[in-house]
């Protein structure tokens, strides 16, 4: 049963963070999703660009602990430590 509740947390974590990047996009750039990641990658800015829509697990995260779905934050917390190896590696490479 736990695993299936950090599963869970782990999939809303990587929703969210999808959402909250896709979000910062559509309301902060004057282009297009796809040529903002384009653009992003071409400078070398999709790891903040990452970050930026990791603030939506914030929220995902103190929500869960709210209503007392430990295992659930500790998915989103997962889906957290992935996304800042993720931008540790385009950072590194």
């Amino acid at each position: 049963m736990n695993k299936k509740e950090i599963l869970i947390g782990f999939a809303v974590g990587i929703i969210a963070n999808t959402l909250g990047t896709l979000l910062y996009i559509v309301l902060f750039s004057d282009m297009n999703i796809v040529d903002t990641f384009s653009a992003a990658i071409r400078q070398g800015h999709i790891g903040s660009l990452l970050a930026l829509g990791a603030i939506l697990n914030l929220v995902a995260f103190f929500m869960f602990l709210r209503i007392r779905r430990d295992y659930r934050a500790r998915g989103v917390m997962i889906a957290t430590i992935l996304t800042a190896l993720i931008i540790l590696y385009y950072k590194m490479f």
